[in-house]
């Protein structure tokens, strides 16, 4: 009879501090060209968005993306007016996790670019702020590249700001909804 106030005390408590909790916000950023120029020259280059023609193929190196994961960068290729490839540059790597989880969801990421000719790709179930920025960096390619897509859709150019748990998704897989 003397446990149970206190075990609805404590319950109450934990209840309260539970739905008190509020989970901090990262802003992501643009990676400062200050930052690439500290690094070496390899991955000064990658860091740098650039733009080349030949004949009909443009290949435009998208602006690195930052999270609280790391960079995310990409590379694609416009050939005749379609998105004929996209390379991966950087991928979030400040933890063993986020390696795993970006190297997971690269490649269906890159699918989704080049089924969709555009930069409004599906997020992957899991991996929220890799798909995010994966987006962000190619809409960048995109826009130095001139390339405007068939049915008019762009995606935001910053990854996404809410924490999800570990930062990744941890469940909000509708395939290109975000929360």
């Amino acid at each position: 009879m003397r446990r149970a106030p206190i075990v609805l005390v404590t319950t109450v408590i934990g209840t309260t501090g539970v739905l008190m909790f509020k989970p901090h916000e990262i802003t992501p950023t643009i990676a400062s060209s200050s930052s690439s120029s500290s690094s070496s020259s390899s991955s000064s280059s990658s860091q740098d968005a650039t733009v080349s023609k030949s004949g009909s193929t443009t290949t435009a190196t998208g602006a690195a993306i930052s999270t609280q994961f790391g960079n995310t960068q990409v590379q694609v290729t416009i050939k005749a007016g379609r998105i004929t490839d996209v390379k991966t540059l950087q991928l979030p790597a400040n933890e063993p996790q986020s390696v795993q989880i970006s190297n997971g969801a690269a490649p269906a990421l890159r699918e989704s670019a080049l089924a969709k000719q555009s930069a409004a790709i599906d997020t992957v179930s899991g991996a929220t702020y890799t798909s995010q920025s994966y987006a962000a960096s190619l809409q960048s390619a995109l826009d130095k590249a001139g390339f405007k897509a068939a049915d008019g859709s762009t995606a935001p150019t910053t990854a996404p700001t809410e924490s999800e748990e570990r930062g990744h998704g941890g469940g909000f897989g509708d395939h290109g909804a975000f929360g």
